[in-house]
């Protein structure tokens, strides 16, 4: 069966506003039209509908049986409409800052310090949009937080992190029968992987000459927040980098039982391009991203 073409919105509009009033003079003003256009556009509906939406009666309008059954619908979608323009379009929207960063980043790192931010700038609405990989959408975002050796053609990069590589677990996955006193030891535990690296299981264990431990086995995961996660449950160990994890390590939430003395050649940067930083807000989150992760970095 052929679905009925959805109706235009300025004839549900006039409905609308007719049936919540039960006149077309009065929806007419409230809609700056005319009794006749707003007269008109609801027989075009109707016509389109194949059914009268109201009773023209000598006292005013009355709503038949399918505009009572319509009505509610069309308002909800005409109210939920108007919301979400005024959100995303309305007063202030020129004042929103987008940003895009991996979601481990923002979550591990942003978000405890956002506070700091909003109360040094509290008329600047930020906008975050997380992603794996920069190249997964084309998403228009004033700043962008990415992962890797800070070249990016057309990119400009302020570096944010200096890492080394930690392997961090529960310390409940350390037993007796199972323990992790060494590089070596790992050949007893699970490890878990973040594809997209390009230093992970196989460079760490090269630089601490546990190249017999075969590191092809155990899970992988697309993001380092998953494989935080699952560390954090006790079903392997994590290869982490040092600022994403300083935080876990003091609630005691993960231990990194080997230390963290591999250096890694990855980091985080804040990349933008001229356009991007055009925008007076996005020169002021910057700003203040770039003082955060110096103060970082010699904590």
């Amino acid at each position: 069966m052929m679905k009925k073409r959805l109706p235009p919105l300025n004839w549900l509009r006039a409905f609308e506003a007719s049936a919540r009033l039960l006149n077309f003079t009065q929806a007419a003003e409230e809609l700056n039209l005319t009794q006749a256009a707003i007269s008109q556009q609801v027989k075009s509906l109707e016509s389109q509908l194949g059914v009268a939406l109201f009773k023209r009666l000598a006292r005013g309008l009355e709503l038949t049986e399918a505009g009572k059954s319509y009505f509610p619908v069309v308002r909800e979608s005409v109210e939920r409409l108007a919301a979400s323009t005024d959100e995303i379009f309305g007063q202030g929207h020129r004042r929103v800052l987008i940003i895009r960063s991996s979601l481990v980043f923002f979550t591990h790192w942003i978000a405890p310090r956002l506070p700091r931010f909003q109360a040094l700038h509290p008329t600047i609405n930020l906008r975050v949009a997380s992603s794996i990989w920069e190249e997964d959408s084309q998403f228009d975002a004033h700043l962008e937080i990415r992962y890797g050796q800070g070249r990016w053609p057309g990119m400009k990069s302020e570096r944010l992190t200096w890492d080394t590589l930690v392997p961090v677990c529960s310390r409940a996955l350390i037993t007796d029968e199972r323990p992790l006193n060494c590089a070596q030891d790992l050949a007893k535990h699970q490890l878990l992987h973040v594809l997209g690296y390009e230093e992970g299981w196989g460079y760490w264990l090269q630089k601490n000459n546990a190249e017999a431990v075969d590191c092809s086995q155990g899970l992988q995961f697309d993001t380092l927040i998953s494989t935080l996660a699952i560390a954090e449950l006790g079903q392997g160990v994590a290869l982490a980098r040092s600022s994403l994890v300083k935080h876990l390590l003091d609630e005691g939430r993960l231990i990194a039982p080997l230390g963290d003395s591999t250096p890694t050649k990855e980091a985080f940067y804040l990349t933008y391009s001229a356009h991007g930083m055009a925008n007076p807000n996005a020169i002021a989150f910057a700003h203040w991203l770039c003082e955060e992760a110096n103060v970082f970095r010699f904590v």
